[in-house]
Protein backbone atom coordinates (compact mmCIF):
# COMPACT_ATOMS: atom_id res chain seq x y z
CA UNK A 1 0.00 0.00 0.00
CA UNK A 2 1.64 3.38 -0.69
CA UNK A 3 0.97 5.26 2.54
CA UNK A 4 3.10 2.54 4.09
CA UNK A 5 6.28 3.98 3.57
CA UNK A 6 5.14 7.40 5.19
CA UNK A 7 5.40 6.92 9.20
CA UNK A 8 5.06 10.28 10.99
CA UNK A 9 4.17 9.66 14.72
CA UNK A 10 7.95 10.16 15.54
CA UNK A 11 8.33 13.33 14.10
CA UNK A 12 9.36 15.94 16.08
CA UNK A 13 7.56 19.38 14.64
CA UNK A 14 9.40 21.87 17.06
CA UNK A 15 12.71 20.61 16.26
CA UNK A 16 12.33 20.79 12.48
CA UNK A 17 10.45 24.19 13.05
CA UNK A 18 13.92 25.29 14.60
CA UNK A 19 16.14 23.52 12.64
CA UNK A 20 14.45 25.21 9.61
CA UNK A 21 14.57 28.39 11.13
CA UNK A 22 18.65 28.48 11.37
CA UNK A 23 19.40 26.13 8.23
CA UNK A 24 16.89 28.41 5.62
CA UNK A 25 14.19 30.49 7.05
CA UNK A 26 16.46 32.81 8.72
CA UNK A 27 17.77 33.91 5.32
CA UNK A 28 14.17 34.01 3.77
CA UNK A 29 13.05 36.25 6.51
CA UNK A 30 16.07 38.85 6.55
CA UNK A 31 16.69 38.80 3.00
CA UNK A 32 12.93 38.45 0.98
CA UNK A 33 10.25 38.57 3.51
CA UNK A 34 9.37 35.57 3.81
CA UNK A 35 9.09 33.25 6.62
CA UNK A 36 7.33 29.64 7.08
CA UNK A 37 6.94 26.78 9.28
CA UNK A 38 6.08 23.07 9.19
CA UNK A 39 2.17 22.98 10.96
CA UNK A 40 2.13 19.01 10.55
CA UNK A 41 3.04 15.49 8.74
CA UNK A 42 0.43 13.48 8.05
CA UNK A 43 -0.81 10.84 4.99
CA UNK A 44 2.61 11.87 3.46
CA UNK A 45 1.05 15.43 3.08
CA UNK A 46 3.66 18.32 4.20
CA UNK A 47 1.52 21.24 6.08
CA UNK A 48 3.53 24.73 6.07
CA UNK A 49 2.19 28.36 7.13
CA UNK A 50 3.78 30.75 5.13
CA UNK A 51 4.00 34.66 5.87
CA UNK A 52 4.73 37.23 3.57
CA UNK A 53 6.06 40.31 4.27
CA UNK A 54 7.03 43.94 2.23
CA UNK A 55 9.76 42.55 0.55
CA UNK A 56 8.04 39.60 -0.79
CA UNK A 57 6.84 39.92 -4.90
CA UNK A 58 6.49 36.65 -5.99
CA UNK A 59 2.55 35.16 -6.88
CA UNK A 60 0.61 33.18 -4.28
CA UNK A 61 1.52 30.12 -6.52
CA UNK A 62 5.32 30.71 -7.02
CA UNK A 63 5.56 30.98 -3.57
CA UNK A 64 3.70 27.74 -2.66
CA UNK A 65 5.44 26.15 -4.87
CA UNK A 66 9.21 27.51 -4.02
CA UNK A 67 8.33 27.19 -0.11
CA UNK A 68 7.27 23.38 -0.49
CA UNK A 69 10.08 22.26 -2.35
CA UNK A 70 12.24 23.85 -0.10
CA UNK A 71 10.88 21.96 2.53
CA UNK A 72 10.91 18.93 1.11
CA UNK A 73 14.34 19.16 -0.31
CA UNK A 74 15.81 20.59 2.79
CA UNK A 75 14.97 17.78 5.43
CA UNK A 76 15.33 14.20 4.77
CA UNK A 77 12.09 13.45 7.34
CA UNK A 78 9.44 14.95 4.34
CA UNK A 79 11.55 13.78 1.49
CA UNK A 80 8.83 10.77 0.96
CA UNK A 81 6.15 13.26 0.56
CA UNK A 82 4.01 13.27 -2.14
CA UNK A 83 2.25 16.84 -1.66
CA UNK A 84 2.19 20.11 0.44
CA UNK A 85 -0.73 22.34 1.65
CA UNK A 86 0.46 26.12 1.91
CA UNK A 87 -1.69 28.71 4.08
CA UNK A 88 -0.63 32.06 3.41
CA UNK A 89 -0.91 35.09 5.67
CA UNK A 90 -0.10 37.92 3.76
CA UNK A 91 1.07 41.29 5.76
CA UNK A 92 2.12 43.45 3.12
CA UNK A 93 -1.00 45.64 2.65
CA UNK A 94 -2.81 45.13 6.35
CA UNK A 95 -0.19 46.73 8.77
CA UNK A 96 -3.59 44.96 11.97
CA UNK A 97 -2.31 41.25 10.62
CA UNK A 98 1.23 41.97 11.57
CA UNK A 99 0.01 44.07 14.91
CA UNK A 100 -1.54 40.44 15.69
CA UNK A 101 0.96 38.47 14.88
CA UNK A 102 3.29 40.22 16.95
CA UNK A 103 1.09 39.67 19.87
CA UNK A 104 0.58 35.58 19.17
CA UNK A 105 -2.36 35.69 17.85
CA UNK A 106 -2.79 33.69 14.19
CA UNK A 107 -5.07 36.25 11.56
CA UNK A 108 -6.96 34.29 8.96
CA UNK A 109 -5.02 32.81 5.99
CA UNK A 110 -5.26 34.96 2.66
CA UNK A 111 -4.70 32.28 0.38
CA UNK A 112 -4.63 28.28 0.36
CA UNK A 113 -2.77 26.65 -2.39
CA UNK A 114 -1.52 22.72 -2.80
CA UNK A 115 1.59 21.51 -4.56
CA UNK A 116 1.70 17.45 -6.21
CA UNK A 117 5.75 17.03 -5.65
CA UNK A 118 4.59 14.67 -8.94
CA UNK A 119 2.34 14.86 -11.74
CA UNK A 120 2.34 10.97 -11.90
CA UNK A 121 0.47 10.93 -8.60
CA UNK A 122 -2.63 11.66 -10.31
CA UNK A 123 -3.05 8.88 -12.09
Amino acid sequence: MWHSFCVTRDMDIQKLNRRHFVETDLYYRVSLGLSSKLIKYENCVIHIEVTLGRKWDKSYNATAAEIAHCWKNSHPELDKAIGCKVFIIDLKDNDMKATLMQAGITPGYDAYKGILFRKSYLN
